[in-house]
């Protein structure tokens, strides 16, 4: 397969402070990735090199040419008090495309209400999007990184503070994205657990420590027990992987912590 994103004995941090040291593997086309860790672990640093944002302090990342991110934020990050209709906000997606002062044509808002249509809330195109449920404001970030027609598709914490239903709905709807579509898709998230079960590869980043591999490679007791540096267990129970500390009083590795 074509490579997409090159990692090539990078050497990642800011001024004299390395986070990570080098790193090498590669993003190819068709992949469905995440990129699992805890908060402070690195996963915002390798994002931030996958966007071009931050210069690796040795070796390089390469992205390939032509490559085009449709990037979904943490939804925390987002200002759902500004008076915007859904539609226009997905149609934010196709501005690097419309071109700086222009307005948006009827060709554009077509492409914004089939984003709609495609992530499951066409219904909801007219309504303010601070109106929606915290789901359906997903899906909607989700469309507006769409609609710009992505050759990857990148989403940070894309269930952060979702309660079970929404957070099933959500993964299924991105493993529906990748399946349908062959989209290329990097999940950034802290919650293994949940990851674990969707995607066809993990990154395990922890301080200062790195794993890649499939998500049978990754999800053993002996990878994850180096990796946290805990003993734990892999279970199975209905067909999804489980992740639990072996010792008593530790926190189960993989989800979130209580607020």
């Amino acid at each position: 397969m074509t490579a997409l994103i090159t990692f090539d004995h990078a050497t990642l941090g800011y001024g004299r402070r390395v986070v990570l040291s080098d790193l090498t593997f590669d993003i190819p086309e068709g992949d469905f990735l995440g990129l699992v860790g805890p908060n402070g672990a690195g996963k915002t640093t390798i994002l931030r090199a996958i966007l071009g944002s931050l210069e690796p302090l040795q070796g390089t990342v390469t992205i390939a040419p032509g490559l085009r991110f449709g990037y979904v934020p943490q939804r925390d990050s987002v200002d759902y008090n500004f008076p915007l209709k859904v539609v226009d906000v997905v149609l934010m997606g196709r501005y690097d495309r419309v071109g700086l002062g222009r307005r948006p044509t009827a060709k554009d808002r077509e492409l914004a209400c089939t984003a709609l249509e495609h992530v499951g809330i066409l219904d909801l195109a007219e309504r303010p999007l601070n109106a929606l449920s915290g789901g359906q404001k997903q899906r909607a970030l989700i469309a507006r990184a769409l609609v710009g027609d992505p050759t990857v598709l990148i989403l940070d914490e894309p269930t952060n503070g979702m309660d079970l239903v929404s957070t099933t709905q959500i993964l299924g709807l991105v493993r529906e994205l990748h399946e349908r579509d062959n989209l290329t898709v990097l999940m950034v998230s802290h919650a293994l657990n949940e990851v674990a079960n969707y995607v066809n590869r993990i990154a395990l980043v922890v301080e200062r420590g790195f794993r890649i591999g499939t998500v049978g490679e990754i999800m053993t007791e002996q990878t994850l027990s180096h990796m946290y540096g805990i003993p734990v267990d892999v279970d199975e129970m209905h067909g999804h992987r489980l992740v639990v500390a072996r010792r008593d009083g530790q926190q189960v590795v993989g989800t979130r912590p209580h607020a």
